[in-house]
């Protein structure tokens, strides 16, 4: 694993057209998948795919957030920028999950949630609150995966988990590093220097206990060696769900709530 790259470097290497997304993945991790739409409040949300599959034979309900491969996916999909209606039909199928007791994987890759006043209107923070506060207490195992943008609330309503896992070059942020810059300065263009100190970086969510575990990349980035990706993916996925299954329940719950408990945990 090559640590040497700084989190600006990282951050570029995300942004490489041609960076494999959520639907490279699910074919190559996952077997039988069945995609199911909608909310049923008010729409399907492109932005949010989701549905049943099998991961080594065992059923499991998977939902991640879809980036395009090219200009006519990204405007199909809002450039990874799910709506109110996203959240809820992950909502939807998480609960599902939990009345057939089907592990869930999150597979997140979002710059944010949608900020539009159409989104607002329908409920964007409480939506995301929901689904914050109803994974919490979801009563089966969840495993989410950092692919490339964790950003901010939006990354968030899918990454309440018992184990997350970052991509050796994703990042995980309250915010873009071009937001941080324009809040904190005023100016967009200190983006670089923010996205250094920001430490979203896959090592730094580890070391401060937002997240569990690193797979590594392929040299230069998922981008080169899709096979390899899924594979370290598919066997991380297959080993921890094997291990969460094990557990008692009520004793996953404990452990998923001291696991947001304990972050932002500090010394002076």
């Amino acid at each position: 694993m090559d640590e040497k790259k700084t989190a600006w470097e990282r951050l570029q290497i995300v942004h490489t057209k041609g960076r494999p997304t959520v639907r490279d993945y699910i074919p190559l991790i996952f077997t039988d998948f069945y995609e199911m739409h909608g909310d049923r409040l008010y729409g399907d949300d492109k932005a949010v795919i989701g549905g049943v599959a099998r991961l080594d034979n065992r059923p499991v309900t998977v939902i991640g957030i879809v980036k395009g491969r090219d200009i006519t996916e990204n405007k199909e999909c809002n450039f990874a920028m799910p709506h109110p209606e996203g959240y809820r039909k992950a909502l939807r199928l998480a609960r599902q999950a939990e009345k057939f007791h089907r592990p869930i994987v999150c597979l997140i890759d979002t710059p944010g949630a949608f900020c539009g006043i159409a989104a607002e209107e329908r409920g964007q923070g409480e939506a995301i609150a929901k689904n914050i506060a109803e994974f919490m207490t979801l009563r089966t195992p969840i495993i989410s995966i950092v692919l490339g943008e964790g950003g901010s609330g939006g990354a968030l309503a899918l990454g309440v988990c018992d184990e997350l896992a970052v991509l050796q070059n994703a990042s995980y942020s309250v915010l873009s590093p071009r937001g941080f810059a324009s809040i904190l300065w005023k100016d967009a263009s200190r983006e670089q220097e923010a996205c250094e100190i920001m430490r979203t970086t896959a090592e730094d969510l580890v070391h401060l206990g937002v997240a569990e575990a690193i797979i590594e990349e392929p040299l230069g980035g998922a981008h080169n060696d899709l096979d390899k990706i899924s594979e370290n993916i598919k066997e991380y996925l297959s080993c921890i769900i094997s291990k969460k299954c094990e557990k008692d329940i009520d004793v996953l719950l404990k452990e998923r709530y001291t696991k947001f408990r304990k972050i932002g945990e500090f010394s002076e």
